[in-house]
């Protein structure tokens, strides 16, 4: 018979075995535990509520829409061009203004603007809207997303370090016209 204080090379594997599950199971946890507090201890990056020029005024005349591009605020070193996004610049009567994120709001596909139809439409999933960026049909259950502005010195300004998203919003569905 053995007594309580003999190590057995059974009680020994065992002991190992529990401390190494126990290292493994910490090793593990640590990114778990990261990803969780992410959002308390994560900083904004510098830009992230900056506003960025799009262009004089005169590079949007009254009653068009235009593509521009901006360079994102939140930028790391690696994202190269990809760094450089497209937006819809729509100037509605020469002082007032829609800028109009590129993404269709149902899967984030690129719209394409139509002048001679007056739509913004997608080309993956037949996805249309109004020039004023209201849903006009197909699948997206809203209207395109839009970028806060504001006009200084005579340059157009878009609010752009928060990227639009569908969030809280995705369930509104502007107001529904028949086709004139």
């Amino acid at each position: 018979m053995t007594s309580p204080r003999e190590i057995t090379r059974r009680n020994f594997f065992m002991t190992v075995g529990i401390v190494c599950n126990g290292i493994v199971g910490l090793i593990l946890a640590v990114p778990i535990v990261r990803y969780l507090l992410s959002p308390v201890t994560r900083e904004r990056k510098v830009g992230y509520d900056s506003w960025i020029p799009l262009g004089n005024l005169e590079q949007f005349p009254s009653g068009e829409t235009r593509l521009a591009t901006y360079r994102n605020p939140v930028v790391n070193p690696w994202d190269g061009d990809t760094a450089d996004i497209a937006c819809w610049v729509r100037n509605v009567d020469g002082q007032t203004f829609q800028v109009f994120a590129i993404n269709c709001a149902h899967l984030g596909c690129p719209v394409l603007w139509f002048p001679q139809s007056g739509l913004f439409m997608c080309p993956c999933h037949g996805g249309a809207y109004y020039q004023d960026g209201s849903r006009a049909s197909g699948p997206p259950e809203r209207g395109l997303f839009q970028y806060d502005y504001r006009i200084d010195g005579g340059k157009l300004l878009i609010k752009a370090g928060e990227m639009p998203t569908p969030g809280q919003a995705s369930n509104i569905v502007r107001e529904i016209r028949t086709c004139v």
